[in-house]
């Protein structure tokens, strides 16, 4: 049996001593429970057991981040330390089974009576566990190749308006953004399977428009159709989008949950553009929910191929240090000991970019593997939608010949709208 264990690190919030209640949590989530019960030898536990390998305090609060009647009760009350928490946990109890390996790390751990606040901040997976799932059937490498582009970021953008457009609308405006030059275009994460575009009429009208534009060009320009849905849905839809010749679908991840979205990787080789809308639920308040780096792992595991940062300088609330650790992550290999095996997803840059926000997304990268889509950077260029693709390239060249956007201005009219128009 394997001695192999997955670490988990947490931040913790208790007004109890951190370090009893980091060996509650060890307990709760693998062998133990409140008391000793029949059973729970001591081989068994030193088998199964979780084992708390770090604690480190981090201060103290005079009041709770969360609430507990259980603490009320006990009358219970501040200071409230904090502590970050390191626990490993065997993966002989988890298995191949990426559910209990979310249940295992999070789980009943939020609604432990002693903590005020719990957020798990990071998972250390081996890749010897990480083996026993799917890789990306595309990924960085595997994306470049399906569109033939190298040596520079993936320039897309997304259907807008984001839903409301009959099918035949959205090939017209599909064939304008194939016509403007861009590489990836990605439909909403509203726009699913709405009664006036349904998907069975919407993918051969799109598909239809795409092949006719790689057949005159022989240019790609990869699609990613949501397919959002119940599972045995999204595979009759991955279908669709296969036989139409389409290369890449698109899921909201954490509606679509683990289980589905490992299940649509093991049916189909199209890739997998992993949409996380929904994760500020998780991740927004400081001392609840998970961090993205722990959440990121999670789904690495189901077999995504690109998956969202959102924007530096974008409309959301992320702090530009927080998407560039994001993007830099998900170009880093899921297991520390990787050796050689790239697993390696897209970083997905959107929400507000346009060819302003172009050079610090490729600071935060550190290198062109990225994919950069800007809405109404492009459909709203004042110059329209072949204009903002160029102003991205543009933008491009002046990040590569290390000009400011400014100074490249001079060289590329497209740009300079760009910058007065929405540099406002």
């Amino acid at each position: 049996m394997t001695n192999e264990r997955i670490e988990a690190t947490y931040l913790l919030e208790t007004p109890m001593d951190p370090s009893r209640i980091a060996a509650v949590m060890a307990g709760e989530q693998s062998s133990g429970t409140f008391v000793r019960v029949a059973g729970e030898t001591d081989a068994l536990r030193a088998r199964a057991g979780a084992e708390v390998l770090e604690v480190t305090e981090l201060g103290a609060v005079s009041e709770p981040s969360l609430e507990s009647a259980y603490l009320e009760r006990k009358a219970v009350f501040g200071p409230y330390r904090r502590a970050r928490v390191r626990i490993a946990f065997p993966v002989a109890n988890i298995g191949r089974n990426l559910p209990t390996l979310a249940a295992t790390v999070s789980g009943n751990l939020y609604d432990i009576g002693e903590v005020t606040g719990l957020k798990l901040l990071s998972l250390t997976i081996p890749q010897a566990y990480r083996s026993r799932y799917l890789m990306p059937t595309m990924g960085i490498a595997g994306t470049r190749a399906q569109l033939g582009i190298y040596e520079r970021p993936l320039f897309g953008t997304i259907i807008k308006p984001n839903v409301g457009m009959r099918s035949s609308e959205i090939a017209d405006l599909v064939e304008t953004l194939c016509e403007a030059g861009v590489d990836f275009i990605k439909d909403d994460e509203v726009c699913a399977n709405p009664d006036h575009a349904p998907i069975a009429e919407r993918v051969p009208a799109v598909m239809a428009r795409i092949r006719a534009y790689r057949d005159r060009t022989g240019r790609d320009v990869m699609m990613a159709f949501n397919i959002t849905d119940e599972t045995d849905a999204m595979r009759r839809h991955a279908d669709l989008v296969s036989a139409e010749g389409g290369s890449c679908v698109m899921a909201s991840l954490n509606w679509c949950g683990l289980s589905g979205i490992e299940s649509l990787r093991a049916h189909t080789p199209l890739a997998l553009h992993g949409h996380r809308n929904g994760f500020g639920a998780m991740s927004r308040h400081p001392l609840l929910g998970i961090a993205f780096d722990a959440y990121q792992a999670l789904y690495r595991l189901a077999g995504i191929d690109h998956m969202h940062v959102h924007g530096i300088g974008g409309k959301f609330v992320d702090a530009a240090d927080e998407v560039e650790a994001a993007a830099r992550r998900c170009i880093a290999p899921l297991a520390t000991d990787a050796n050689g095996v790239d697993d390696r997803v897209i970083p997905a840059f959107s929400s507000g970019q346009w060819a302003g926000t172009l050079p610090r997304s490729f600071e935060a990268v550190g290198s062109s593997d990225f994919l950069f889509m800007a809405g109404g950077g492009i459909l709203a260029h004042p110059g329209g939608p072949a204009a903002g693709v160029l102003s991205l390239r543009q933008a491009w060249d002046a990040v590569s010949a290390g000009q400011s956007l400014q100074a490249w201005r001079p060289l590329a009219p497209e740009l300079g709208d760009a910058l007065k128009f929405f540099g406002n």
